[in-house]
Order: C-alpha cells, then structure tokens, then sequence
C-alpha cells in the first residue's frame, strides 16, 4: 500500500512547525533535509531520542531523507570530504529510521571509458555499500538526465547498491517522458515523489505545476508503480510553491482521489 508523504522544505515552515503542520494535514511520512533542515554532526543522541518522540506523538515517518551537495560526485574537486559528510548523513538517516538517503548524484557520462565515469561509478559503490552497512539505502534522483544514461550506472553497479528516486515533474521539466523513465528504470525505483510539470514552449523550458495539472499521467504511473508491487511512499514536492500550503495540501487532495485507500 502507498503511503502518503511530504517534503518538509515544500512546507517553508522551520522544521518542528512544519512536522505539525504535516501530520494535521494527513500525511503519515516526510522527508527531511539533512543539509539545511537538520544538520548531522549537530543532532545529538538527545535530540534525536527528542526527534523520533515528536514523531511519533505525530504519527508520522521519515519515509526518506535528502543530503543535497553542491557538486556531483564525479567531481573529483573536494570529493573525500563530500564523500564523508555523505556518510554522515546516511548515520544521521539511520538514528532517524528512515529507510533511503537521496541526491542529485551528477551527470552520467556517455561512455564507460571517461574517466568521469569510472569516479562516478566507484563513488557509488562506495556509498551503496555504506548505507546497505548501515541500513540506509542511496537512491538517485532522476531529472536531468535521460533513464538511459542513469541505466548506463545501474548496470555496472552490484545489485541493490544503488536506487532511484523517480520524480516525474523533474524529468518532464528536462523533456523527458515520465511514463518511459518509469517503464526503464522501474526495477530499481526506492522513492517517488508527488511532484508534475509541463513543457513551456513560449518560453523554450519545462516549469513545475500543480499536482495533476501537468503533463504526468499519474493514473498510469501508479498503475505501472502497483504491477511492479512498489509500496514506498509517494511524497509530494513543491520545489518552487507560492502557497505553500495550499498548494501542499490540493497535491494531497489530488492523490487521495486516485488512491482512496492509501495512508
């Protein structure tokens, strides 16, 4: 069964208000941002007995977390201290009981033989193995690149060490299809975000819209999602909201509508 979550940035709400505001609304799993929201090497192991009880008292989950950096990793500049504060993040996901750590992990190059490649490749497998280590899986997320060149890595990394966070909106404001990055990449999809777009040609790029207002086919994605026996959460995203959370609360509504049995 889908559950229903939300990304607390989505919310622009410091981080405990947003928590509330979350479970009020319904939903039973968020995802928290471990670069801005919640700093690792800050919580303690107070603040994080302090962390899962509010939590609880609210119902809710961390479905997912996310450490954003600011170069990809087969940027070889700065990359072992990138690579630590990684794993930083993932111990810090761990204390928190959330099951995925995610990020943009850098372009995919188009052959096996650059050198770009072979870092990006072994830097993965290097954290894939440390968060199978220590129960928290790294997913990538999907956007500016095609299914394809993400698959390229996929197929060169052991099994289960790397998976996907498929965000449809993201893939259709880079113009690709959200129906056939599912279809390519659906073995391996960890998370999914809640999250639409459209291709703007006036003005010659995609943009995020509402929940069901875009040009993904959430009916066939969770028809396609369902077959596959995926049963993580759906999370909504809002990247770029004007109100917040109304608009938070209409992709919810919208979900509800297509999965009335869902938590």
């Amino acid at each position: 069964m889908f559950r229903f979550g939300v990304q607390l940035r989505s919310l622009r709400l410091p981080v405990r208000k947003a928590l509330q505001v979350a479970s009020e609304l319904g939903f039973r799993g968020v995802e928290i941002d471990l670069r801005s929201e919640i700093i690792p090497r800050e919580l303690s192991q107070t603040g994080v007995r302090q962390l899962r009880k509010l939590l609880d008292d609210l119902n809710l989950k961390v479905v997912a977390t996310a450490y954003p950096t600011r170069r990809p990793y087969n940027d070889s500049d700065d990359l072992e201290r990138r690579i630590a504060a990684t794993k930083e993040a993932i111990d810090c996901a761990y204390k928190l009981g959330a099951p995925l750590l995610t990020n943009h992990i850098g372009r995919v190059p188009e052959e096996e033989t650059d050198e770009r490649f072979t870092l990006l490749r072994d830097v993965m497998a290097e954290l894939g193995r440390y968060g199978h280590q220590n129960g928290v899986f790294m997913t990538a997320k999907t956007g500016p690149q095609s299914a394809e060149d993400l698959n390229r890595l996929l197929n060169v990394l052991p099994d289960g060490l790397l998976g996907v966070e498929f965000d449809p909106g993201a893939l259709i404001v880079n113009g690709f299809s959200a129906r056939e990055s599912l279809e390519a990449l659906l073995p391996h999809v960890r998370h999914v975000c809640a999250r639409d777009g459209v291709r703007d040609l006036a003005i010659g790029r995609g943009i995020e819209v509402e929940l069901g207002r875009g040009s993904a086919d959430f009916p066939l994605l969770l028809s396609l999602l369902d077959d596959a026996s995926y049963n993580g959460s759906l999370t909504v995203v809002r990247e770029n909201p004007q109100y917040p959370l109304a608009e938070v609360e209409q992709s919810l509504e919208y979900l509800r509508q297509l999965v009335p049995h869902a938590g």
